[in-house]
């Protein structure tokens, strides 16, 4: 006994149909012999009407479609006489051709199907990339050094210095000769000490370094102690306010105890 074993491909509608005929009997679109591939389509249909397989709607309408396009262009047509009436309507009946809106229809079918094809392939393409989620590189991010002046001008700081010295010069100015009795690295101990007390991010005001029975020599020696302080990045000044007291801020180690090993070169 012979088995017959009948593989039918599978087709998305009719004109994916049509377009696989073409492409099989490699036949030019613009010129389809409606016969032949008409008998091929029909073949097709009755194949599947033998397997008892269901065939859509669509598949019928494009048959008889095919049909009509075939009798169209197999019938003979009658004669008409010049000058009548209807000679121009025959005229363009004659240059139309049946096949015109089946070729149309078919090429838009062959691009949308070739773009499918191209987006099916980016698909597998892009399937095949594998992404991970982003980490966080801020521990990796070099961190710039702060300025320890950051918002404060060079005239915020002089009107500061002139500030400490207008009270010292309320003092009635008695001429003395006296030696020095501190240093600039010993007041950025006494300046450093006081901050440190408070902690870590102490503040002080720069004022509360002042009193009214300092002398000249001891604004100057304080203004420098702050000054070298703010250089060694212990500490950072700054106003909350246009015009207010300037803030000092300890940033330093817990420990002063490496201040005393500072090299001041006046």
């Amino acid at each position: 006994m012979t088995v017959v074993t009948y593989k039918l491909e599978t087709f998305e509608g009719p004109l994916d149909l049509l377009l696989h005929l073409i492409d099989k009997h490699e036949i030019d679109i613009q010129d389809i012999p409606i016969s032949h591939i008409t008998d091929q389509y029909m073949d097709y249909i009755h194949s599947m009407q033998e397997l008892e397989l269901d065939i859509t709607s669509e598949f019928l309408v494009m048959a008889a479609t095919l049909l009509a396009i075939k009798s169209k262009i197999l019938l003979p047509k009658p004669p008409v006489f010049a000058e009548d009436e209807i000679y121009d309507d025959y005229m363009e009946e004659e240059m139309y051709d049946p096949r015109a809106e089946l070729v149309q229809r078919l090429m838009e079918y062959r691009k949308f199907k070739g773009i499918a094809r191209h987006l099916h392939e980016r698909e597998s393409e892009r399937s095949l990339i594998f992404s991970k989620e982003p980490e966080d590189l801020t521990p990796y991010v070099q961190v710039e050094p702060s300025n320890p002046v950051q918002g404060l001008h060079t005239s915020d700081l002089i009107a500061a210095f002139q500030k400490a010295l207008s009270r010292s010069s309320r003092q009635p100015a008695v001429a003395k000769i006296h030696r020095d009795e501190i240093s600039v690295k010993d007041r950025i101990r006494d300046v450093a000490g006081a901050l440190q007390a408070k902690g870590y991010g102490g503040k002080m005001l720069f004022s509360k370094l002042f009193h009214e029975e300092m002398i000249r020599q001891e604004v100057v020696v304080t203004f420098l102690a702050i000054l070298e302080l703010m250089k060694m990045k212990k500490i950072v000044c700054y106003q909350e306010r246009l015009f207010e007291d300037i803030v000092m801020e300890w940033r330093g180690e817990k420990q002063i105890d490496g201040l005393a090993n500072i090299e001041i070169d006046y």
